[in-house]
């Protein structure tokens, strides 16, 4: 109970401190003697004095001590341990509280001779007896038993020298000898000790029914009264014999391994009994457990279920992956009787940890929609996992920090002991990702990387956290235009989801220093978005001329930042004055700007000439020529009547090889007397094409769109589409092939059936003659068609809109 316990388990005792109690603090373990002196334990400290500290269950620390230890106080058949344990919160163990723990353990009646398998070390202990004297013993220098002889001489019962039997040759050493190279030597009264760390060098590895054994084959010299006499102190231990198979454990330990058995010809099991964490279980509580241990002659075996009860899983980490280990701490005592030692009993303690397994982490996505909260639960995790810092957006916060940044983290315990954390963000935190998706759906992305750390291994593991919520808040920007006697006005509000959309005239981007270099405008406050283009520039259509004026139109997207994907695109169309285009000068230039139109693709302004065609324009654009001549030049014609004088000639366009101009534009000056006057002018109409008759192949497509932009059509995959009666329905029909701007596509009969034969009965005209169906109670409602990124040429397409409607017999309906 406590923070401390302890327990007695045969010849070893076992004291526990309290994970929840120790948990993240430094530890120091000191062994106490007899004078009250702590030594601090290390590693070398603990293997050579018969000392283990390892982890149980999880996080617990546990401490064992042999009742052959360095500085147990064995009387009679009781020994004693005390320990002193310092825990800090620092490395430096600086304002260290301490504890001290003293146990008490009966053991016995000892064994002639007993071998304990721990997990740092190996130990034989051997009874003291007074066989013969031994006559030629080992001495490494020849006053060794000089040295020796007063000692002897003293009586006390000590180690003199212990020799390894080695394949090669045998090796003496002294006392101080082995116990600077690693090795415990000890004696009682009753007993001889000899411990070995599996580091040691005089270690052999043998082998046994193809289990490998660490073994060492050594003579103890110790001196009795007047006497040196000699015990055989081998020791071995099973360092494998663990197989897996079908998610069970497989141990196996041979019976009566050589180096144990020399010089016995005779052997007698005595008892066989197993358990967990040094705890005997009976037969009927393996079999609760579905443990099965087996003795048969030449071997013992022990099979375990992976994840049976008396085992626990533990974290592992392999390669940056999460993963478990079953680890179960089993222990088996053999007791044989022979005929060289009477009675043996063989204790080993076996940890054993199953292979690395992968197990894959659950991200639940528990988040709020209506509350703007993003909520996520990773998890469940083993109780040996902690959550140590999250990585947003490429900068790593520790667990406490994250709230800083609008993360909250905290921790769900369930009954088993597993755990799992929940990450909480609102939608609204920087560090969360927003897209537009698509008609008011916005995304929301949580892109967060955990990272995690084992207690006590130390091992480190990241988990990815990405979760996308789809919300109904998207406002999408909107425009209004206008036009003044020379420029074109488009003015964007801003919704909240083109914080990063790009204006483009076409696929021209437009910046402040674009916009500057050709004389537009270009205002952003954040809010709005305002852009001014002159009426003759090169990023302005122009569609027709007619006498109220020329039609320019203006065409601007807003292009994704990131993709340039096309997100929403506006257009503005005005009629300016013709009076634009021409000057007619007092001294009698003429300054005429002629202009493109988006009908005639192929028209290069550079070969735009007057009547005269060595008369060529003075400054070329893409889309405009202008002219500069004198009236009595260039073929301009004149008339004269009682008050004015009327100049005029034409701009013309004339296709390679041909002397039909395609393109005519007439404009005339008219000075009255004594003054010069600009006066308006109209085109004259461009010759008609001449028509003959013939035969090919047109590629049509009937599309229905979902509004009325005619951006979004429904896809092959979306039909049928459902839709209410007096629903709007949006068709576009366009000629696809051939791509020829001379061509225009005209709509003659179009009708509805009741299915998907084009000829089945009944029938309903939408449109007569491409005219709307005068007899619809909702009449076909045709829309204009202008130019844009998807339409090249207006003239190949028409669009219309239809009202839902269905078929009826009298008063039957035939279909829904």
């Amino acid at each position: 109970t406590g923070p401390i316990s302890s327990e007695c388990l045969g010849n070893l005792l076992r004291i526990t401190l309290s994970a929840e109690y120790f948990e993240d603090k430094y530890l120091s373990f000191s062994v106490v003697d007899k004078s009250g002196i702590p030594w601090e334990l290390d590693e070398a400290m603990a293997s050579q004095c018969g000392y283990t500290v390892t982890y149980s269950n999880w996080s617990n620390i546990e401490f064992r001590a042999s009742a052959l230890s360095c500085h147990s106080r064995l009387e009679k058949d009781v020994f004693t341990v005390t320990i002193q344990i310092k825990a800090s919160h620092t490395r430096d163990m600086k304002n260290a509280t301490t504890h001290l723990k003293s146990a008490d353990c009966h053991y016995g009646p000892w064994s002639p001779r007993e071998l304990v398998c721990e997990s740092n070390y190996m130990e034989v202990s051997v009874r003291r007896e007074v066989p013969q004297t031994v006559k030629e013993f080992i001495q490494d220098e020849p006053e060794d038993w000089t040295l020796a002889f007063p000692e002897a001489k003293a009586g006390e019962p000590t180690i003199w020298q212990i020799v390894f039997h080695q394949p090669e040759e045998k090796k003496a050493l002294l006392v101080s000898d082995a116990w600077s190279a690693g090795y415990g030597l000890n004696t009682t009264d009753t007993r001889v000790l000899l411990r070995v760390p599996y580091t040691a060098v005089q270690i052999q590895l043998v082998e046994a029914q193809g289990i490998t054994f660490s073994a060492v084959r050594s003579s103890t010299f110790y001196k009795q009264q007047w006497m040196i006499l000699m015990v055989d102190t081998a020791v071995a231990c099973p360092v494998d014999g663990v197989d897996y198979t079908n998610k069970t454990i497989i141990w196996t330990v041979p019976k009566y391994i050589q180096p144990l058995s020399a010089g016995a010809t005779r052997f007698k099991d005595v008892l066989v009994e197993a358990g967990v964490d040094l705890h005997k279980l009976s037969a009927k509580e393996m079999a609760s457990r579905k443990y099965v241990l087996s003795n048969d002659l030449n071997a013992i075996t022990m099979k375990i279920p992976v994840g049976a009860e008396g085992g626990y899983y533990k974290t592992s980490v392999s390669s940056g992956q999460h993963g478990a280990k079953y680890t179960i701490n089993l222990f088996l005592e053999h007791q044989w009787e022979d005929n060289k030692w009477g009675l043996t009993k063989h204790t080993i303690i076996k940890e054993i940890e199953t292979p690395f397994e992968r197990v894959e982490i659950a991200i639940i996505d528990n988040s709020n929609l209506s509350a703007r909260l993003m909520n996520v639960t990773v998890g469940t995790f083993l109780p040996d996992v902690e959550l140590v810092n999250l990585t947003i957006e490429g900068a790593t916060v520790a667990v406490p920090e994250a709230v800083q940044h609008g993360y909250l983290t905290y921790e769900i315990r369930y009954a088993n002991g597993s755990k799992a954390y929940v990450i909480q963000v609102s939608f609204d935190a920087p560090s969360i990702k927003k897209e537009y998706m698509r008609a008011d759906m916005r995304s929301y992305t949580l892109n967060v990387t955990l990272a995690f750390i084992t207690h006590p291994t130390s091992e480190t593991f990241t988990v990815p956290v990405i979760t996308v919520s789809a919300v109904k808040d998207a406002v999408l920007p909107n425009a209004r235009g206008f036009c003044d006697g020379r420029n074109l006005h488009v003015m964007i509000t801003r919704g909240n989801v083109d914080h990063n959309w790009l204006p483009f005239i076409s696929d021209w981007r437009l910046t402040p220093e674009t916009a500057q270099k050709y004389s537009y405008s270009l205002r952003d406050n954040g809010t709005h978005l305002a852009i001014s283009v002159p009426f003759l520039s090169s990023h302005v259509n122009y569609e027709d001329f007619r006498a109220s004026g020329i039609k320019a139109s203006l065409h601007l997207s807003l292009k994704d930042g990131i993709t340039l994907a096309n997100r929403r695109n506006f257009s503005i169309s005005c009629r300016f004055s013709p009076s634009e285009l021409i000057q007619c000068l007092p001294n009698g230039t003429v300054v005429i700007t002629a202009v493109k139109l988006v009908g005639i693709a192929d028209l290069d302004t550079s070969l735009l000439v007057l009547r005269d065609r060595q008369c060529k324009p003075s400054l070329v654009t893409e889309k405009t020529a202008t002219f500069k001549f004198n009236v009595n030049t260039c073929g301009t014609s004149r008339k004269f009547n009682s008050t004015t004088m009327t100049y005029e000639n034409d701009v013309l366009y004339f296709r390679p090889g041909n002397d039909t101009p395609v393109y005519q534009l007439k404009f005339v000056c008219s000075y009255a007397i004594k003054q010069t006057v600009d006066v308006q002018y109209e085109s004259k109409k461009n010759p008609p094409p001449s028509i003959k008759p013939g035969f090919g192949s047109l590629a049509l497509s009937l599309k229905l769109f979902k509004e009325k932009s005619y951006s979004d059509p429904y896809q092959e995959l979306e039909y049928p589409v459902v839709k209410y009666l007096r629903e709007a329905l949006y068709f576009e029909v366009e000629l696809l092939q051939p791509e020829d701007a001379r061509l225009e596509l005209n709509l003659d009969d179009c009708w509805a059936t009741n299915s998907q034969g084009q000829d089945s009965l009944p029938q309903w005209p939408i449109l007569i003659n491409g005219c709307e169906n005068s007899k619809d109670s909702y009449r076909t409602v045709f829309h204009e068609v202008n130019y844009s990124l998807r339409v090249k040429f207006p003239q190949h397409l028409k669009r219309f809109e239809v009202r839902m409607f269905t078929f009826v017999q009298g008063t039957t309906l035939l279909q829904e």
